[in-house]
């Protein structure tokens, strides 16, 4: 095996800058103080968690930890501000806090051991919490925290289950869970904080398909039992309003195509929703009483997140492929930006529809300004795979196009955003239902004239470097190189190692374990193709990443070794993926070398 290397960059060059220029999340502020905000910045070179106080415009960093943190609450009084204590991105540990103004950091709830987060919910006083966990020999376990009095049990249950709200006055708490054993559609629960049921909702019985719910939250007023929630009874997310106490539940039936989400406005009457449809998003304003919607002007691309404030704007975080995420406001103008280098814009995609085996599939295209095909093209596959790429700023893909690479991007089923029969087709025959869209898609690439043949690259990280280790060994001809970041290589360690949550999700996704279906998990295991593969092989792992254990990475990676394949590993001290932006950065670097030094000229 060769040793990585960085290639030598004297300036620093847009991609690079990319990486560098300050970012910040969309804040989130407290209902009872809303000018306290907790938002996520780079600013530092690592990715940490800041304090803002809007009315004197104040910024004070709360954590600073070598490996970053991002996982952060602030209390609905707006007093304290809750995150996430894990070990070197490993993600197992606990809940500490500290005050927003300032002071020592303390245990959040004393007495609960370490565990992986299954959400968590703060009282508007910011004294009592619900706290979700999760571990391997538990399963998941619910507790209800109240600052002098001893941490209660509410719930248990071995399949995965997490914490979805609590109402406005405290007294009713909603929860996913997956009894049944569906991890993709869960069912709800509202419980009272002594554990007793007050409601249930479950769209996984009663019908030949499984649907799914997702809690949306309360109403933010007190006294009130309605609770918004997401179904997907029509073939899509939607919202509805369900009323825990009456059990009277109100369709919204928005005449809007592709999926909704939805937000209380701050005064329970309207509802802020973003639509998203065909890889792009937009907001609306839903008035409950007169039933109208109204939309909200935003630039074409996409919304990563958005608020509705007490006067009635609505911030939200936007970007489009070619233009570098902002924070913005409806009442005009950017709300937060950190000072410091200009992030470069990069260039915007190109929408393609290819016919495949399971139905028309999208694809999005970057390519450098001005070039003509064909071209080394990169096929960058997404993460999840309950995920999907969108016309949004990616400091990746645009390193790919600074250097002469056309970039594709495709929403392979499994993805989002286009109607639950797209997301849940890939059951069972994981891995290989993507890949037939992949190369559908890479198809269409060569004999269009963008792609060159023998120039092409199959990259992605989590289930997208999975996909590409997978690809490069059941497609050995179709690939030049294979770039796989914290991917699965090894289905059957990976199953034994990974944390509980997608031990549940792979049970769901293959129809059982590894001892209960063999066949299924070797026909999707990369670790079954790799004496088929042909092509240079880079992979990068997190040594404490619990999603993507690093075993099954050296499980495959001894399998190379044996046969001489040609390939290159980088081990980093991280979890899935880093929050410091040198380390991000050097991989990117790594990345871009191994294919300049291993594809055909």
């Amino acid at each position: 095996m060769s040793e990585s290397r960085m290639p030598d960059t004297p300036d620093m060059p847009d991609w690079e800058q990319r990486f560098r220029a300050p970012r910040v999340s969309l804040p989130d502020w407290a209902e009872d103080a809303p000018d306290r905000a907790l938002f996520v910045s780079n600013a530092t070179g690592t990715y940490e968690l800041y304090a803002w106080d809007r009315a004197t415009g104040e910024r004070r960093q709360v954590t600073d930890r070598p490996n970053g943190t991002t996982d952060g609450v602030l209390s609905p009084d707006g007093a304290w501000i809750w995150w996430f204590d894990d070990k070197d991105g490993d993600e197992f540990g606990i809940w500490r806090r500290q005050p927003f103004t300032g002071g020592p950091d303390e245990p959040a709830v004393p007495g609960l051991a370490p565990s992986y987060p299954a959400g968590l919910a703060l009282s508007r006083d910011g004294r009592t919490a619900v706290v979700g966990r999760s571990t391997d020999d538990d399963g998941t376990t619910i507790h209800l925290a109240r600052e002098g009095a001893e941490t209660v049990e509410i719930y248990r249950h071995r399949e995965s289950a997490g914490v979805g709200d609590l109402s406005h006055d405290g007294s009713l708490i909603a929860i996913e869970h997956t009894e049944h054993g569906d991890a993709m559609h869960a069912a709800l629960r509202v419980l009272r904080p002594d554990g007793t049921t007050v409601a249930e909702l479950d769209d996984t019985k009663g019908g030949v398909e499984e649907l799914g719910l997702e809690v949306l939250g309360f109403a933010p007023v007190d006294g009130d039992t309605r609770l918004l929630v997401g179904h997907q009874r029509r073939g899509r997310w939607e919202p509805m309003v369900w009323d825990v106490a009456t059990g009277e539940e109100t369709d919204l039936a928005l005449d809007l195509p592709g999926d909704l989400g939805a937000e209380w406005y701050p005064d329970g009457s309207a509802l802020l929703v973003v639509h998203g449809f065909e890889a792009r998003s937009e907001l609306f304003r839903y008035d409950l009483a007169a039933r109208e919607l109204t939309r909200i002007p935003t630039p074409p691309g996409t919304v990563s997140g958005a608020t509705a404030r007490p006067d009635g704007s609505v911030e939200y975080l936007w970007s489009s492929a070619a233009e570098p995420p902002a924070v913005r406001s409806t009442a005009g103008g950017v709300v937060l930006d950190a000072p410091g280098l200009v992030c470069p814009p990069s260039v915007p995609v190109e929408d393609v529809w290819v016919e495949g085996p399971g139905g028309r599939i999208h694809a999005l295209v970057q390519k450098p300004a001005g070039a003509t095909g064909p071209l080394p093209t990169v096929f960058d596959l997404h993460g999840g795979p309950t995920w999907h790429d969108s016309d949004s700023f990616a400091a990746g893909p645009a390193a790919w196009v600074d250097h002469g690479y056309a970039v594709v991007r495709v929403n392979y089923r499994g993805s989002t955003g286009y109607g639950r029969a797209w997301t849940d087709a890939l059951k069972h025959r994981v891995g290989l239902i993507e890949l037939e869209d992949v190369a559908a898609v890479r198809d269409w690439a060569v004999s269009s004239g963008l792609a060159d043949p023998a120039r092409l690259i199959l990259t992605g990280a989590s289930w997208g470097g999975y996909l590409t280790l997978l690809g490069i060994g059941t497609q050995p001809d179709a690939w030049a190189l294979g770039i796989a970041v914290v991917p699965v290589a090894d289905y059957v360690t990976a199953y034994h190692d990974e944390m509980e949550s997608l031990k549940a999700m792979d049970r769901t996704l293959l129809g059982g374990t590894p001892e209960e279906v063999p066949d299924r998990f070797a026909a999707s295991s990369p670790l079954t193709y790799v004496d088929q593969v042909k092509a240079p092989v880079y992979i990068s792992a997190g040594v404490n990443d619990p999603r993507c254990p690093i075993r099954q990475i050296d499980n495959y990676v001894k399998r190379l070794e044996a046969r001489g394949a040609t390939h290159e590993v980088y081990r980093y001290d991280a979890g899935h993926g880093s929050l410091v932006v040198d380390e991000r950065i050097k991989q990117v670097g790594l990345e871009l070398d191994f294919a300049a030094r291993h594809l055909p000229a």
